[in-house]
């Protein structure tokens, strides 16, 4: 269980990263194309949620 939490928190936290360095580098299409920004910013905030989630129940796991 320590295994699969450990990298599906990893992945997901990468996720989460990338999406939010791809909205930083793509700014300027803000005005262009609004839904975009819309969806990285669902993407990326689901994959955060998801990493501080698999992280916590790594916490809670007996040692």
């Amino acid at each position: 269980m320590k295994a699969y939490l450990t990298t599906t928190g990893t992945i997901f936290g990468l996720t989460a990263g990338l999406h939010l360095w791809r909205a930083i580098d793509d700014r300027r299409l803000l005005h262009a194309d609004p839904g975009y920004f819309v969806a990285l910013a669902i993407i990326g905030g689901l994959s955060a949620v998801l990493a501080i989630w698999a992280a916590q129940l790594y916490r809670r796991l007996p040692r």
